[in-house]
């Protein structure tokens, strides 16, 4: 691309004062400032639609940055996310409106709690040296329908070099802040690489503030007010970081673990920090080292969410009409169908800890009690409950498993471990637990059933989300995309924690059957591979998806030719494979 000067954006501006709106997309182009080079890459053509997308790139060396701020992958996406939040506060600082609909106002994605790979800011590390690229949002300046030039000279040579200097320049009073940053994620980072070699699936530092301001906050609840985690001294371990030194913890080994407790007394405080602990945690959030193996799944029932193909038959046996429970297909599950489901395709996706909560379960999926299996007998109920499952879905399909429990007693005869909260503090429960089975045994009798397989692996059809081209895929807040007439429901995905998230799942169900090409031709070097019929495994698009973000970090979800965009976050597999799976469209089998 042609890069102009400065100068010949102002007299581009000049030329087109005072005409109609449209007139800006005359802008559109690269133009080199002072230290910065400037892309506009669309500008919107009416005052009241959509920003217009705009660019900045700054070279590292002369943004000043030091080389341990981006020493390694970790550093990068750490200082990336630095840069972002600097962005957002900076945008806020010197956005101007000004006449019509959003003119002079400067748009970034909000960030939250967690350190996340986000398209607001990139390192690019280009031939002639690297980069930070900056991506954002303007709103350009009208009177009415037509160009205000001088508001508009005000916007790209007051307020976006204001916004470069403060947000991507490094400035001595960002030293200590940023180096915590970067501190924290390789601190959090050094903590998984512990957790896999010590066997453990998740660990909780003493003095970690587990609580949230509120349940419309996710920032910490004031340290005067919260009850900070304590370790029980059975599980304390010590691990030592590279920058916090010695910590202590609680440690939380594969298997079978149980949370237990009284009502508000802290378990599903202490579930959703270790669900939420698969995301590294800004410094203060509280959180910082509530670390999780990143491949962890929360599941659920959910009512009337659609399955498409999926093997539950380890679970739901044949149902009453004949169907076939090993090619499942519902277009309004149950809550014991759907959570099955939940758990298969989270297995699918390469889940190693599963992570239930009692009280968003279906019931009769977690367990009969020894009355019911007494009045329905097993032939009459097609249901194998989780409890006569649990063991093996560690031992057959390497899922441990957390549950919170307050009311099912009968999972302590099949627990590894078993941790009592009582008044927001952790005690270690096992021996008592294994006590308490052997002094009141369970009246149930564990359901006759074949042992457990792994369930098959499925197949779906790339064409399954091809669309008229009027029909729009868009996210609606974090929970929801529209794609075309449908909505597909993300409510019950409960590890989404950023709207650029649920773009960037709406951007890739929109592009689904350019994305499986494209990742075809990078798995067979360059010769398109033509799947059987449009048919591609889900578990391999997952995976050629996760190596595209190793090689290109968040870039990778933009294509070829496409223009990047500063909205976007790269989800992990697991809710890439939900959106897949809850789409109403979804044509799946089981492979073979």
């Amino acid at each position: 691309m042609r890069v102009l000067t400065a100068d010949g954006l102002r007299e581009r501006l000049r030329r087109i004062d005072g005409r109609g709106y449209k007139a800006y997309r005359d802008l559109e182009g690269a133009y080199r400032f002072a230290g910065f080079i400037l892309y506009v890459d669309h500008a919107q053509g009416d005052p009241f639609a959509p920003p217009s997308r705009v660019r900045v790139r700054v070279r590292l060396e002369d943004a000043g940055f030091p080389s341990w701020s981006w020493a390694g992958r970790v550093a990068q996406v750490a200082l990336c996310d630095f840069l972002a939040r600097k962005l957002f506060h900076a945008a806020r600082t010197f956005s101007r409106r000004t006449g019509t609909g959003n003119g002079g106002q400067i748009f970034t994605a909000v960030p939250g709690q967690e350190i996340l790979e986000r398209s607001a800011v990139v390192l690019d590390r280009a031939s002639d040296g690297p980069y930070l690229e900056a991506r954002f949002a303007v709103g350009l300046p009208a009177r009415g329908r037509t160009i205000d030039g001088g508001a508009a000279q005000e916007l790209f040579f007051v307020q976006i070099p204001q916004l470069v200097a403060r947000a991507l320049g490094f400035h001595a009073d960002d030293a200590e802040a940023l180096g915590r940053h970067v501190a924290v994620a390789e601190d959090q980072a050094a903590l998984r690489v512990l957790l896999e070699e010590r066997g453990w699936v998740a660990f909780v530092a003493d003095g970690s503030i587990l609580p949230r301001l509120s349940g419309a906050s996710d920032a910490p609840m004031p340290k005067e007010r919260a009850v900070a985690f304590v370790s029980p001294p059975e599980r304390r371990v010590a691990v030592r970081l590279p920058h916090a030194g010695e910590i202590t913890g609680m440690a939380v080994p594969r298997g079978v673990t149980l949370i237990v407790g009284g009502g508000y007394h802290g378990k599903s405080t202490l579930l959703r920090a270790l669900e939420l602990g698969v995301y590294d945690h800004v410094p203060g959030d509280g959180r910082e080292y509530v670390v999780t193996l990143r491949d962890a799944v929360k599941i659920r029932a959910e009512d009337r969410r659609s399955v498409v193909g999926v093997d539950i038959h380890a679970f739901i046996g044949e149902l009453p009409g004949g169907t076939d429970t090993r090619c499942f297909t519902s277009a309004s599950a149950s809550g014991s169908t759907s959570q099955a489901a939940n758990l298969v395709e989270a297995w699918e996706a390469g889940a190693r800890l599963i992570l239930m909560d009692e009280d968003t379960s279906a019931t009769n999926f977690l367990v009969r009690d020894a009355r019911m299996q007494a009045l329905v007998p097993k032939s009459s109920e097609p249901i194998t409950p989780l409890v006569d499952r649990v063991r093996e879905v560690y031992r057959v399909l390497g899922m441990s498993t957390i549950l919170v429990v307050g009311g099912v007693g009968d999972y302590l005869d099949v627990a590894d471990t078993v941790i009592r909260m009582d008044r927001y503090r952790a005690f270690e429960a096992t021996a008592e637990a294994r006590e308490v089975v052997r002094r009141i045994p369970s009246r149930r009798n564990p359901e006759e059933a074949e042992p457990l397989v792994p369930p098959r692996p499925r197949v779906f059809h790339v064409a399954s989300f091809r669309r008229e081209e009027r029909e729009r895929v868009r996210a609606e807040g974090l929970r929801e995309i529209r794609f075309g007439r449908e909505t597909i429901d993300l409510a019950a995905v409960e590890q989404l924690v950023d709207e650029g998230q649920t773009r960037a799942l709406a951007y890739i169900l929109a592009r689904m059957e350019k994305f499986a090409d494209y990742l075809s031709v990078r798995k067979t070097g360059g010769a398109r591979k033509d799947a059987e019929e449009g048919w591609m495994e889900l578990r391999e698009f997952l995976a050629a998806l996760e190596a595209l973000r190793e090689e290109k970090g968040v870039d990778g979800l933009f294509l070829p030719g496409e223009t990047p965009t500063g909205d976007l976050v790269f989800p992990r597999p697991y809710e890439i494979a939900a959106a897949i799976n809850r789409a109403r469209v979804l044509r799946a089998r089981p492979k073979g």
